[in-house]
């Protein structure tokens, strides 16, 4: 079985190799290489630049106008190289986390909105924020590994080389050093490891918990005004804060012990050389800056020795990051998996056909409609009715793909020919043009046809308040339940899809806009089935499924059914 360590660059491994052997793999790999190249220039100019720096002080202390002179010439000579290559380095390091975020970013997108997945999602209580994983947790750990990646190669070809340079000048001190790190790094290990990570990743889900309550808030602001009900929401958000603060608190104060055992770690790396140095000095046998030779070199060396010591923070919020995309991605996996496996199977035909269908909640497992057979042929219109919590929009569910637990087989056109109207339209932020589009990107369609059918739909007054089809409003919040209706219908027009499923579509309209809808729904092709409670639908309708709250239904003709 894998230990934790092993588990965790499993993990890793896991997220970046998507990257790193996708289509883009050899503009990667390409960036990659000349990372490294520029690293192991980078710490080439380090080397000799703290060898030259310790030229300069051994020649002041000489008092020598002709060596110091020589010195300064050569230090000069590798600013002018060096700075240039170290800021390239950077540049490089930026550009190559950033493509990686990006690629990551559209393949869990892609991932996310792949099927129903992103909804499918929201039934699993352990999967918090997947927003917050795709756009935070992507940016921390493409970034930060990549970080982590380039000082490490750093460390590795720093190490050889003042290795060298230590070793050359004091032996007792290189082997004090490697001893010191090690010792070092089993400490941080031990004492802060776990109790970090833990405070990483819970730091994440509270911090996504309390924005995503301030969010509600704003998107439900009406209701929650009408409701009166501010004070509650102040202390649920208070208490989101609460524990954002509480969880905080503890990792800052770890995060202080942390600090002062590094800081007490890197300034006995700086006093430690001039101490086991300075009798050699003083007793002429090295010269001055033979010092600042070794206290370079023992520096860098012991930060790359002690690099998990230096670096452990960010280790904590990789680690942290990688656990909740890697949650996040398994369970994107297992959605699309099971959308392809679920228990009611859907099969396409030119017709939409119910057989055999038992249907049952994704999370209580309670039974709603049982053993449910019914043809719906095209230009066959069909209104279910029933009472309250039967089942009626759930069974809409279940042939839009949303809902597959129970039994039996759904068949139905295209997924592209059926469009679904719930109760509550879908406002995107966009253009009014945008808006009658939805969900297609583009349709063959100019703006005098857009002008009639608002005019069909009663919301021809909204070109007169936008006075552009591709004016951008805050439609979810300047329109009123009732126009998002009747909007959502105008979008049914265009689309012209083969069905049309209507979920209570119609419910915020007064009988005279109903009427009108439905006026224009009859005079089309289009096959609709609808869930209402008004009894004035039913003249629009052909057939009517009324479910019971026993799991039985009955199918009858429009003309001979009657509202209890």
């Amino acid at each position: 079985m894998l230990d934790r360590s092993e588990r965790q660059w499993l993990q890793i491994w896991k997220i970046a190799r998507f990257y790193w052997f996708s289509p883009e793999k050899w503009q990667a790999r390409g960036l990659l290489l000349l990372l490294l190249i520029l690293s192991l220039g980078s710490s080439s100019f380090l080397v000799i630049e703290s060898l030259q720096r310790g030229e300069i002080i051994s020649s002041l202390a000489a008092k020598d106008p002709e060596r110091f002179s020589k010195a300064l010439g050569l230090f000069l000579g590798l600013i002018l190289i060096g700075i240039p290559l170290l800021s390239f380095n950077n540049y490089v390091q930026g550009k190559l986390g950033l493509n990686w975020r990006r690629w990551l970013t559209h393949y869990f997108i892609n991932q996310y909105l792949e099927q129903q997945t992103f909804y499918q999602i929201g039934w699993q209580t352990e999967i918090d924020n997947p927003d917050q994983r795709i756009a935070e947790d992507l940016k921390i750990f493409t970034q930060q590994s990549l970080y982590f990646f380039s000082i490490f190669v750093d460390s590795l070809l720093q190490l050889s080389g003042f290795v060298a340079v230590l070793w050359f000048i004091s032996k007792p001190l290189m082997f004090f050093l490697i001893i010191y790190a090690l010792v070092g790094t089993v400490v941080i290990f031990v004492i802060f490891g776990k109790i970090l990570t833990r405070l990483n990743f819970e730091q994440f889900k509270l911090e996504g918990n309390f924005r995503f309550g301030l969010i509600r808030v704003r998107e439900n602001a009406e209701s929650i005004a009408f409701y009166h009900g501010q004070t509650q929401e102040r202390k649920q958000a208070q208490e989101k804060f609460r524990a954002v603060f509480q969880n905080f608190h503890k990792l800052i104060r770890w995060q202080f012990n942390l600090n002062v055992f590094q800081n007490g770690y890197q300034y006995i790396n700086f006093i430690l050389p001039f101490i086991v140095l300075a009798p050699r000095i003083f007793s002429g046998e090295l010269e001055v800056g033979a010092v600042s030779q070794s206290q370079a070199a023992f520096e860098r060396i012991g930060f790359a020795l002690g690099l998990m010591i230096n670096q452990f923070d960010k280790l904590t919020l990789i680690a942290a990051s990688v656990r909740r995309l890697s949650t996040l991605k398994q369970a994107m996996a297992q959605e699309n998996y099971s959308s392809n496996t679920s228990m009611i199977e859907l099969k396409e035909n030119t017709d939409l056909t119910i057989k055999n269908l038992t249907l049952i909640t994704p999370n209580t497992q309670t039974i709603l409609v049982q053993k449910l057979s019914i043809p719906i042929p095209l230009k066959q219109s069909l209104l279910i009715v029933g009472a309250s919590g039967v089942g009626k929009s759930s069974l809409l569910r279940a042939i839009a793909g949303l809902w597959h637990s129970g039994s039996g087989v759904i068949e139905r056109p295209k997924r592209e020919e059926i469009l679904f109207l719930p109760q509550k339209p879908y406002m995107i932020l966009g253009t009014l043009r945008q808006q009658l589009m939805y969900p297609k990107n583009k349709l063959n369609i100019d703006d005098q046809q857009l002008y009639q059918l608002l005019e069909q739909v009663n919301l021809a007054h909204l070109i007169i308040h936008s006075n552009s089809l591709d004016h951008v409003e805050d439609w979810s919040n300047i329109l009123s339940l009732g126009e998002q209706q009747r909007l959502a219908f105008a979008r049914l027009l265009i689309t012209k899809p083969k069905y049309a499923i209507l979920d209570e579509s119609t419910s915020a309209l007064d009988i005279n806009n109903e009427a009108r809808l439905y006026q224009q729904l009859q005079g089309t092709s289009l096959t609709y089935v609808s869930v209402g409670h008004r009894p004035t639908l039913i003249k629009y309708h052909q057939q009517v499924l009324e479910l019971a709250e026993d799991h039985s239904w009955c199918l009858s003709l429009a003309e001979n059914y009657r509202f209890n």
